[in-house]
């Protein structure tokens, strides 16, 4: 079948790699990861030939990313990483039957977590000038291209890919967008450009398809006066801030005089939900702000706000293991916050897995301990699903991955973490962001799947064509030019 993405069949249909969401400095593969994704490749070659398929089509079937997590099983146990695994028969990755039961599924899927930008925006005018054009090697596969050029790239983050990576390629029925750190002036994506990308899915029949965050930093002079517009013109779902960002540098506690006000006024307001930034800090300046310290405070104090803890307070290269109480960042600095404020599993916070899984997924002793912690410390009816696409491209992969990912019997006994089962995973992956992101029942029963989106999506996958693309930064100097187009922030 002519593909028009990779038709050789080089690239793996889980991505493990280094790329980041802009957020922090992509962390390199180490051995095991490497041992993964070559052992893929080699198994990718080899099952090709016995099904008798090209391994284009190989990789783009359940076999193929069956194939693929069952080659990343034993490299992490040949690494000694034996703690979580993918979850599957061996002989899947030869039988399409098999293999569609461990990696398909028919879950509702919210993901609370999505960005892209808008490559033409009045942002692009205002670039600094050591911002040097975003040259990554992607724009050939990408949306719509002016051809080579300092912007070109951005087709490749804009919202035509993200509709494509999110809505036709992955599984997904329900996305958040959600905002990145910067000065009022100086967003790559505004409310006003959410809320049009919104409609346009509307027109598209995707029904309630997309919600949308209010970004609102505090400590910035005219964002409290702005949540007044955000909440009443856009139909925001909650507010997103960025606890360890600030205009001159400096971040703010959700429980000092900055904090306190924006939550008040979110009360006022009657959008009680708060997406806060905790973990994947952007640097050692203000790096405590950056920790799930205050959530356990503002928790218990406010118990009529919904805390929705972006990240988890996971940080990017550095393990997660047993719960350490000494440790003061981390997912451990979430689950001692909690306890210290004496909040319960099942209360008012919830821990969001974007771009946590994602860097989990390559680290499966880290991928157990993280999602045992957070099942027992917020409750397994609080762990929300999320991705940060399009940054790590169709979120599918994460998807696929977190379907077939189990905690290792030993570590489920010694820590008390549950089994992840089918219905744990229907929780995560869109049941728990219903109690704080309502959806009209008939837009759930009726209109999902029968919308043009959902047509679309079908139609697409009678001739399945994904990238297997990742789109943010891989390397250091990627990263560094990415926060210059941002503002260094």
């Amino acid at each position: 079948m002519p593909t028009r993405h990779d038709p050789e069949g080089t690239r793996l249909p889980v991505k493990l790699d280094a790329t980041s969401n802009g957020e922090f400095a992509p962390i390199p593969l180490g051995p095991a990861q490497h041992l993964a994704n070559r052992l893929a490749r080699e198994a990718a070659t080899a099952n090709a030939r016995r099904t008798g398929m090209d391994r284009r089509s190989f990789l783009v079937s359940a076999a193929g990313t069956a194939s693929t997590l069952l080659a990343f099983n034993e490299a992490f146990a040949a690494a000694g990483q034996r703690g979580g695994f993918y979850e599957l028969d061996r002989e899947a990755a030869l039988d399409p039957q098999l293999a569609r039961s461990a990696v398909d599924g028919g879950e509702f899927i919210f993901d609370v977590q999505g960005h892209f930008v808008n490559p033409t925006g009045a942002w692009t005018k205002r670039l600094p000038e050591g911002a040097r054009p975003l040259q990554m090697d992607k724009t050939r596969s990408c949306g719509p291209s002016k051809g080579p050029g300092r912007l070109d790239y951005l087709q490749c983050i804009g919202p035509d890919e993200f509709v494509k990576d999110v809505f036709l390629d992955s599984d997904t029925d329900l996305m958040v967008l959600s905002f990145v750190p910067s000065s009022r002036e100086g967003e790559p994506l505004t409310i006003e450009e959410a809320a049009a990308t919104a409609r346009i899915v509307e027109k598209l029949e995707g029904t309630h398809r997309l919600f949308i965050h209010g970004r609102v930093n505090p400590n910035q002079a005219g964002d409290l006066e702005g949540m007044d517009e955000l909440a009443q013109r856009y139909r925001i779902s909650a507010w997103k801030t960025y606890t360890q960002w600030g205009p001159d540098g400096k971040g703010f506690w959700l429980d000092d005089d900055a904090g306190l006000a924006f939550i008040e006024k979110a009360r006022r307001l009657g959008v009680r939900n708060i997406a806060v930034h905790k973990g994947l800090p952007f640097g050692r300046r203000s790096y405590e702000h950056s920790t799930c310290a205050d959530v356990g405070r503002v928790a218990k104090r406010f118990p009529d706000v919904n805390f929705l803890v972006y990240h988890s307070g996971f940080v990017a290269g550095q393990p997660e293991g047993p719960y350490d109480p000494s440790r003061t960042d981390g997912i451990d600095a979430l689950v001692t916050s909690l306890a210290q404020a004496g909040v319960k599993p099942g209360a008012n916070v919830y821990a969001e897995l974007g771009s946590t899984w994602r860097f989990l997924m390559r680290e499966p002793d880290s991928a157990a301990h993280a999602l045992g912690k957070l099942f027992k410390a917020v409750g397994e009816t609080n762990v929300l699903w999320g991705t940060d696409s399009i940054w790590y491209g169709s979120p599918q992969d994460q998807i696929q991955a977190f379907r077939a990912f189990q905690i290792a019997p030993e570590l489920r006994e010694k820590h008390g973490y549950p089994a992840i089962t089918r219905e744990l995973r229907a929780k995560v992956f869109g049941l728990n962001a219903l109690r704080i992101y309502p959806v009209d029942k008939a837009v759930l029963d009726r209109h999902l799947a029968k919308d043009k989106v959902a047509r679309d999506r079908e139609e697409a996958r009678e001739r399945p064509d994904p990238t297997f693309l990742t789109h943010g930064p891989k390397t250091r100097r990627e990263f560094l030019n990415l926060l210059a187009w941002s503002g260094g922030r």
